[in-house]
């Protein structure tokens, strides 16, 4: 089918709670797990009509989606499709539209988005591929035949698993007309370093799944467990999970807790693995130390802590794990705020540095994701201060019911230093000052008393009065979050290397990337409060924080 145009007393202890997710559905971790072709497998092959955005306005495109999936899973058995075959056949227009751009030849990268939906849960995932280069024809229509692996997935439950095609983007890199490289990973770099910026030849058409698109763009069905039925690929299934219009993920969407969603309705970023277990704490001996010293001794108002948490990098479409790290604090003392009727306003201001064997940065952490062309790369990185990190916290006590609501805001100028990169397996040398050009930045909520570049996290508690607190609190610590921009990288490679600037910023620079950051309970170095079997205290006998946090997606 063809498409159409178209305050004064420390607070009670509080533990980080996660949301009690009802899914069943489950994304795999960052390298998505190849399933071998095997008896018990079934090929789909779906062809679907697309509207994608060119230069000359929307045009119709054709995408035909092959891949391999079992017959039938078990509950809580991971498996990815595979051989994934994504074949796009843009018109004879957007051949016009890319020669007008001067390109001879063209090479593309594929993103599908897939919806993952088991009864009422439901994920999207991405699938993404790389394609040889191709010249441009000199009349009719232009075919990109990508391939690569997907993530694999899990359903935690009996009964039917759907995917779901969406939304298609097509990353071009555009070329005069040479010789197709032989090298894959030069290939794959080559396109990341294109995709750098205006001017280096490169252009995205996002496309969308036309309306009349068969069976709303679904893709295959695999029974899951004794309850699923078996369903034929391309046809929709009774048991899909989907709302009356029959849209998997959209007007069928799990409910807000299930998909993570914010009180407000707005999505809180973090990556979509929607059954969620708590991890356990790591081992105390597999976290660094903690603590004061000589070079920096405690005062009266000493504190310290780890955070943990996770940060998206939209253009990978994973997140970084940041792991355990040290958090010296400062705590200030509470001042009168503006006056209000309904409250009593106290604002403090602490302050902060990260320590890690003497240096005011986080412990090297690795990340591994999915490059443009589809090759993982494996970066080690580190977040280091450029100055002070600012903790503003504003307490307002409700004089009607004596609540307390205590907005938190965390300032910390971070850039981001890549120690070491490893792509497609390949170790390349990045040099000893391959960082962002500045810091991490955020859009801050009050740019006139605190500019330059710098992150900002935002943390929210409340107590009524002889109950336990909720939310953020410096002294007891929880959850904060955020939004960032990565800026481009500098420094990347050596003089007698190759500079790996365009590679980083093509692969990571971008905004909108959410981070959710967890505290433990703070240690007060001055008064400390040891462990007990009737009480988990907030220091270990060597004034280390006792709480190890969990990191929560």
């Amino acid at each position: 089918m063809k498409a159409q145009r178209a305050v004064a007393h420390r607070p009670p202890r509080v533990r980080a709670r996660t949301t009690s997710i009802a899914a069943f559905v489950v994304l795999a971790a960052l390298i998505p797990t190849t399933a071998s072709s095997a008896p018990g497998t079934r090929e789909t092959d779906v062809e679907l009509p697309y509207v994608c955005t060119l230069p000359s306005g929307p045009l119709a495109a054709t995408a035909r989606i092959t891949a391999e999936f079992p017959e039938r899973a078990a509950a809580g058995e991971a498996f990815a499709p595979s051989g994934v075959t994504t074949s796009v056949q843009l018109p004879a227009e957007a051949v016009a539209d890319l020669a007008a751009r001067g390109a001879g030849e063209v090479r593309a990268a594929t993103r599908l988005e897939v919806a993952v939906a088991q009864g009422t849960a439901g994920a999207k995932a991405t699938w993404r591929g790389g394609a040889e280069p191709v010249a441009l024809p000199e009349s009719g229509p232009l075919t990109l035949v990508s391939k690569g692996e997907v993530p694999s997935v899990a359903g935690r439950g009996d009964g039917d698993l759907t995917f779901t095609a969406g939304a298609l983007s097509i990353d071009l890199a555009l070329d005069a007309a040479n010789p197709p490289a032989a090298d894959p990973a030069a290939t794959a770099t080559a396109a990341q370093a294109d995709a750098a910026g205006p001017g280096s030849g490169s252009l995205t058409v996002d496309c969308t799944l036309a309306e009349d698109a068969p069976g709303q763009g679904l893709l295959a069905t695999v029974p899951v467990g004794e309850g699923g039925s078996p369903g034929p690929s391309g046809s929709p299934s009774p048991s899909r999970g989907t709302g009356e219009s029959g849209e998997s993920g959209e007007s069928g969407a799990p409910d807000p807790e299930a998909r993570g969603d914010r009180e407000d309705g707005r999505s809180d970023g973090s990556p979509e693995v929607l059954e969620t277990t708590p991890g356990a704490a790591p081992d105390r001996d597999d976290v660094p130390p903690c603590r004061y010293d000589e070079q920096t001794p405690p005062t009266d108002v000493s504190l310290n802590a780890y955070v943990t948490g996770y940060a998206n990098v939209n253009k990978m479409d994973g997140a970084a794990y940041l792991p355990p790290s040290c958090l010296l604090i400062e705590q200030g003392l509470p001042v009168d705020g503006p006056p209000d009727p309904e409250h009593i306003i106290f604002d403090t201001v602490s302050w902060a540095n990260f320590h890690y064997q003497g240096r005011k940065q986080t412990p090297p952490f690795p990340s591994t994701f999915l490059s443009f062309d589809f090759a993982p790369v494996k970066a080690t990185m580190v977040l280091e201060q450029t100055g002070p990190i600012r903790i503003d916290s504003r307490i307002k006590l409700r004089l009607s019911d004596f609540t307390t609501v205590t907005d938190t805001y965390v300032r910390a100028p971070l850039v981001a230093h890549v120690t070491e990169l490893e792509v497609n397996g390949t170790p390349l040398d990045v040099g000893p000052d391959c960082r962002t050009e500045t810091s991490l930045t955020s859009v801050d909520p009050d740019p006139a008393h605190h500019p330059g570049d710098h992150l900002v996290l935002y943390g929210r508690g409340e107590q009524l009065i002889g109950q336990e607190a909720t939310g953020y609190l410096l002294l007891s610590g929880g959850t904060l979050s955020g939004e960032t921009s990565i800026p481009a990288f500098t420094g990347c490679g050596t003089a007698d290397g190759e500079d790996l600037d365009r590679l980083l910023t093509a692969s990571v620079s971008g905004p909108g990337n959410h981070i959710k950051q967890v505290q433990g309970q703070t240690c007060a170095i001055a008064a400390p409060v040891f462990p007990t079997p009737e009480t988990p205290g907030q220091c270990t006998e060597d004034l280390q924080p006792y709480e190890i946090p969990v990191a929560e997606r």
